[in-house]
């Protein structure tokens, strides 16, 4: 479960409402970094699970912490009016579209909203945010999946689908609108073939079983698909092998199907080593004019329309405000970032310690003709610490948990004026925006995307100017 950690610190909270399954009726305010409901009684802040800004609710206390309480809507009284009825029959025991209940722009003002409440009360930055720029699709946009599998106890039945919301229990999903329909249809064929096969599912509590989970990567631009099987397995099975080519046959959509190996008792769902066991061991796909590689191991958007809106941003920035700059691309992935402004540079220093993605970012240079990108396979913290030349702007895209205090130093050393933050994470973004500003720079915008439909999750791009301090 998500530990829920509130963006301030609250007042101790009164006892007169501590009793376990207590219920009361609140006037939900406003929402969470993490997508509650924020309401409050007798001077105690209540994050609501399932409630909507503007609803009156009959709520029921599920949790306690020392500054604040949890609990869950058990009855709307007075909807909200921007309450509407989920698309999908499984929202509310699914734990993967946590606002699907509230209407898409009003869902984009309030990701605009807490990025704003975020800046200032983590980063002390006091800046006004563009609106949240929306996805080109909110159905079917989701074009990687990732579903852990499971056996019913008698039957041994499979299931397959998205974790219910704080547990381990898995919702058997058969029909998901914010995916292609295809890949249904393959988790379909997992579920109802896998044990014909002989192939057990993985049980995470005693450490048995083969299958763990079924990824899919599915490309906008061809319509292909990358089924990527998670084994509990340090080679290919035979039955897993047997199953990797008949999914492969049975699918004119699937161009190839990969085994990822993860022996280790985690809840990582993949191992760095996969191995093609039937067709191609990537897909293509296509962003802004510029074709990409996706592999079993590499890291893409998982929703590439509005992938392409963030990355003509940046473009766009780029070429109005240099002339035939130096970039460098830090976190880059497959490069993505990198290949998409390389016309508009002279020269792109890229720099990812994922040697898969950097195989098939030069791959994707040749498929490209580009011959202006320089592609380092090491960690970039190290690159930061032993690279000499200056750049005109740094492109940094970390993962969740954001930038390194080195990491940052080092980036405003290297840069001679402008850093774009690419992040998923507002928090870690304001932590490490208010590193910057304590160190001269100074945050000129923040562009939020809406990369996630109907979750709490936001994308958004930052420009630094750290060129007053040079």
């Amino acid at each position: 479960m998500i530990q829920l950690i509130p963006l301030f610190t609250y007042s101790p909270i009164p006892y007169i409402i501590a009793t376990m399954d207590n219920e009361l009726t609140v006037r939900i305010e406003s929402l969470s970094n993490l997508g509650y409901g924020i309401a409050r009684a007798d001077g105690a802040v209540i994050f609501t699970e399932g409630a909507c800004p503007g609803d009156l609710a009959k709520i029921r206390i599920t949790g306690r912490n020392k500054t604040y309480y949890n609990a869950r809507v058990v009855e709307v009284l007075e909807p909200s009016p921007h309450r509407v009825k989920p698309f999908c029959a499984m929202q509310k025991v699914c734990g993967a579209c946590q606002l699907q209940f509230i209407d898409y722009d009003y869902q984009l003002e309030l990701k605009r909203s807490v990025v704003e409440d975020t800046m200032r009360k983590i980063g002390g930055i006091d800046i006004k945010i563009h609106n949240t720029i929306p996805s080109p699709q909110i159905k079917e946009y989701r074009h990687k999946i990732q579903y852990p599998v499971a056996q019913t106890k008698v039957s041994k039945r499979f299931l397959a689908g998205y974790y219910k919301s704080g547990t381990h229990e898995i919702v058997n999903i058969k029909h998901c609108p914010i995916q292609p329909e295809i890949c249904d249809e393959i988790i379909d064929f997992v579920r109802e073939n896998a044990f014909v096969y002989g192939i057990s599912a993985y049980d995470e509590k005693t450490h048995t079983g083969i299958l763990r989970h079924v990824i899919i990567r599915n490309s906008v631009s061809t319509g292909k698909n990358l089924v990527v099987l998670v084994v509990n397995s340090d080679k290919i099975p035979p039955e897993v092998q047997r199953f990797a080519g008949a999914l492969y046959e049975a699918f004119e959509e699937v161009s190839g199907v990969c085994v990822n190996f993860n022996t280790k008792k985690t809840n990582v769902i993949q191992g760095k080593i996969s191995k093609c066991a039937a067709g191609d061991d990537f897909i293509e796909e296509k962003i802004l004019d510029k074709t990409f590689l996706i592999g079993a191991n590499t890291f893409f958007q998982v929703n590439p329309k509005s992938a392409e809106n963030i990355f003509r941003y940046v473009k766009d920035y780029i070429a109005e405000n240099f002339e035939k700059p130096v970039i460098l691309d830090a976190y880059a992935g497959i490069t993505a970032f990198g290949i998409c402004v390389s016309d508009t540079c002279e020269k792109v220093v890229s720099v990812e310690e994922n040697a898969d993605s950097c195989e098939l970012a030069r791959k994707s240079l040749e498929l490209n003709n580009i011959k202006n990108v320089e592609i380092h396979n090491m960690d970039a913290g190290e690159f930061f610490a032993e690279e000499k030349r200056k750049f005109d702007a740094i492109i940094l895209d970390p993962p969740r948990k954001g930038c390194t205090k080195e990491a940052l130093d080092n980036a405003l050393r290297l840069a001679k004026g402008k850093i774009i933050y690419v992040s998923c994470n507002p928090a870690t973004l304001a932590r490490d925006l208010k590193y910057l500003t304590e160190n001269g720079a100074v945050v000129e915008s923040i562009q939020p995307f809406d990369m996630f439909c109907h979750t709490y999750h936001i994308e958004n791009v930052a420009i630094v100017d750290f060129s007053r301090n040079i």
